[in-house]
């Protein structure tokens, strides 16, 4: 009977990947493909792979910015109609004469 750790070993056994087998490997390729494919083959698998690494640093993108809450803003401030802020000059405003203060 087959327990869950040996089921892990033999998986890996499997799946692992020494010189001997990446030989066998490359030449079924070469078989199958012909020596002047090999380079097209290769151009057109690194470009899968680009294109798939953008797509899905966009889409990590947009999930991050989706998350985010809005960066908060000040309401603008309203002044009310006929409102004239306070001159920055020197002076008094020969405009607006201060009132006279009594003596």
């Amino acid at each position: 009977m087959l327990n869950l750790e040996s089921l892990e070993i033999a998986v890996l056994f499997l799946f692992s990947f020494g010189p001997m087998e990446i030989g066998i490997i490359f030449l079924i390729v070469l078989v199958l493909f012909g020596a002047k494919r090999i380079p097209e083959v290769a151009r057109g698998l690194g470009k899968g792979i680009r294109e798939f690494k953008s797509a899905t640093s966009e889409i990590s993108r947009e999930l991050t910015v989706e998350d985010r809450p809005p960066a908060y803003r000040p309401p603008a401030q309203q002044n009310p109609p006929g409102y004239a802020p306070p001159s920055q000059g020197q002076g008094p405003d020969p405009a607006n004469p201060a009132p006279e203060t009594p003596k």
